[in-house]
């Protein structure tokens, strides 16, 4: 028996506001309640992923300290009805200037290591920018999914992540694969909506990568649920999001993502 390794899976996409954290809560708390043991990890500083599961991101130590080396690991990690949880916040906002040293791009990776063998997924959220934050949870992961909005806006940018992917798996690490393209907020009535998946098709393409069959669509559930620390899962199963988000988990669990 080797020994079992995480699946790491970054969420990203350097715009904000396309159902990251919404998308990355999902996960961390579908997989848990499938028995999986997952370790959320919040790099955006507005801490939004640990608030939204319940985490009390004010206290106790945080993915910074453990960035910074001031605490193991282990002394970090929120135990969480949803899953385990490294949370972030403010402090982290300073990471582009503070992280400065040769090596900087795997901080993460590093800390990470220690803990690695002992869960099945870690979830990681980005911030929405390409700095040195998102290149940490590339250099750490070994599969990307891009959520994305379809509406034009949302689909521009593409190239700058392309080439944030293809720097990381020259000089970081080669082993980082894409999962595909999550279309969120989506809605089938929407004219435009033809068109966008005709070009999200196409920046797949680009990227190598597929549009997921699993579209999340719009639900006002989504926009409640991080009020009350819960994923849209456990607070409104029963919507639209859920019922798609669901979709998407039994896939990833499964393996057969398509």
């Amino acid at each position: 028996m080797g020994i079992h390794m995480a699946d790491v899976i970054a969420v990203t996409n350097q715009k904000g506001g396309v159902g990251k954290t919404t998308t990355a809560g999902v996960l961390i708390s579908g997989l848990s309640a499938k028995y999986k043991r997952v370790l959320g990890v919040d790099l955006d500083p507005q801490g939004s992923l640990g608030f939204s599961l319940g985490v009390d991101i004010e206290n106790g130590y945080s993915v910074y300290e453990v960035m910074r080396k001031d605490v193991p690991v282990l002394k970090a990690i929120k135990q969480t009805d949803s899953g385990d949880i490294l949370s972030s916040n403010i402090l982290l906002s300073g990471a582009e200037l503070e992280f400065n040293r040769p090596g900087r791009e795997f901080l993460l990776r590093d800390a990470l290591a220690v803990v690695k063998n002992q869960y099945d997924y870690i979830i990681i959220d980005t911030p929405p920018a390409l700095n040195i934050l998102t290149i940490n949870a590339y250099t750490v992961s070994n599969k990307l999914l891009i959520p994305m909005i379809p509406d034009i806006l949302s689909l521009l940018g593409i190239s700058q992540l392309k080439e944030t992917i293809d720097t990381v798996r020259k000089f970081y690490n080669p082993n980082l694969e894409m999962l595909g393209i999550l279309l969120t907020k989506y809605n089938k009535r929407m004219n435009l909506t033809k068109e966008v998946e005709e070009l999200a098709e196409e920046i797949a393409r680009q990227l190598d990568t597929v549009v997921l069959n699993s579209k999340i669509r719009t639900s006002v559930a989504v926009a409640e649920a991080p009020a009350h620390g819960q994923s849209v899962l456990s607070y409104a199963p029963k919507s639209n999001a859920a019922a798609d988000y669901f979709d998407l988990l039994e896939k990833i669990i499964d393996g057969g993502l398509l």
